[in-house]
């Protein structure tokens, strides 16, 4: 992510998110995380980094993600579904743990694996699949936002948006119910 600085020159804005995943596959889901981290204008890095296939690239990330400037890391993955558990055992930031939907069981198993995460290494785990990465994202911004004043705010704004589009649904419904005399 970029930001301009006193010249207007681009310039590249230090990470405070991290995203990561366990393969490739994996980003289809993630880039939901990705859209709303953008949206907020949140600094974010986003790589491969697989628990089982590349451990000391994991284990690296996670030693190093405090001291990189990172606050709150986003981790996806299916199937056995360790990297999020395994990186809330490496570092003491919050950890916020995406289930990606499996071909074989739909993602239960990736939501169970995470979910059964020991007493004392907390991961917070999300729904299965985009809305759990959208989600997983937000909770990242409310966090990040109880320390930024003007980033609260936008966060405030953002849900009341959300609402008129709720209700301006509710509306257009009723209207369609109405002249069907349903209602």
């Amino acid at each position: 992510m970029n930001s301009k600085d006193e010249s207007g020159s681009p310039q590249k804005r230090d990470a405070i998110v991290g995203i990561i995943m366990g393969s490739e596959s994996d980003y289809e889901t993630l880039r939901h995380a990705e859209d709303i981290l953008e949206h907020f204008q949140i600094p974010y890095e986003i790589s491969v980094t697989s628990a089982h296939r590349t451990p000391d690239v994991m284990f690296d990330y996670a030693r190093a993600a405090h001291a990189r400037g990172l606050k709150v890391i986003i981790a996806g993955a299916g199937g056995a579904a360790h990297l999020p558990g395994m990186v809330s055992a490496l570092t003491t930031l919050p950890v916020l743990g995406v289930p990606i939907e499996s071909r074989t069981l739909k993602g239960i198993d990736s939501l169970l694996s995470i979910v059964q995460m020991p007493g004392g290494i907390p991961t917070a785990t999300f729904a299965i699949g985009v809305s759990g990465a959208t989600n997983a994202a937000l909770f990242a911004v409310q966090i990040l936002a109880l320390s930024e004043p003007g980033l609260n705010r936008t966060l405030k704004k953002y849900r009341e948006d959300r609402a008129a589009l709720a209700l301006a649904g509710n509306e257009k419904v009723k209207a369609r119910l109405s002249r069907r005399e349903l209602w």
